[in-house]
């Protein structure tokens, strides 16, 4: 699904003088994608999210993303070494335990607090700019879809292009 919102009819005053800016053209797009279910782990999704994305994308303005789910989260991180993915989620699993007894929410499984509060921890939106049509990332960056349930699901993103 493609949503198109026309930004608006801007007024100011500078100075003491008012002004008015009036851009019709499109300026924020909005798109909504379904990544497939992954196993727990950290996955590079860069390339999945830009086949989401409407090309060209702008040359510049910022990407926003957003995971509608609480047991999975978002990163930035480098995307060169596979060894990158496999500690991130051993330090997770080592910050964030599962079988603790204090947790009170359990009838979801003993993996379902856990993956809330490594959720928490990682977040579950990004903000990337994009300059010259591209997705201004480092050398060695790229993005990860962090799945904290054994058993994870399909999961919703919603893209939003500003520009």
């Amino acid at each position: 699904m493609i949503i198109n919102h026309s930004l608006f009819f801007f007024t100011s005053t500078r100075m003491g003088i008012p002004f008015n800016f009036n851009h019709t053209d499109p300026m924020i797009q909005q798109i909504t994608f379904r990544l497939p279910r992954k196993r727990r782990g950290c996955h590079l999704i860069t390339q999945e999210v830009l086949q989401h994305l409407p090309q060209p994308l702008p040359q510049a303005g910022l990407l926003n993303l957003f995971v509608q789910h609480t047991s999975c989260a978002l990163s930035i991180n480098e995307n060169a070494d596979p060894d990158v993915q496999t500690d991130l989620e051993q330090i997770m699993n080592h910050l964030v335990k599962e079988n603790e007894p204090y947790y009170q929410h359990t009838l979801e499984g003993r993996d379902d607090m856990p993956a809330h509060a490594k959720c928490s921890l990682f977040g579950v939106s990004l903000t990337i700019p994009i300059t010259e049509g591209r997705l201004n990332l480092g050398t060695w960056q790229g993005i990860y879809l962090c799945e904290f349930r054994q058993q994870g699901t399909a999961r919703n993103l919603v893209a939003t292009l500003y520009y």
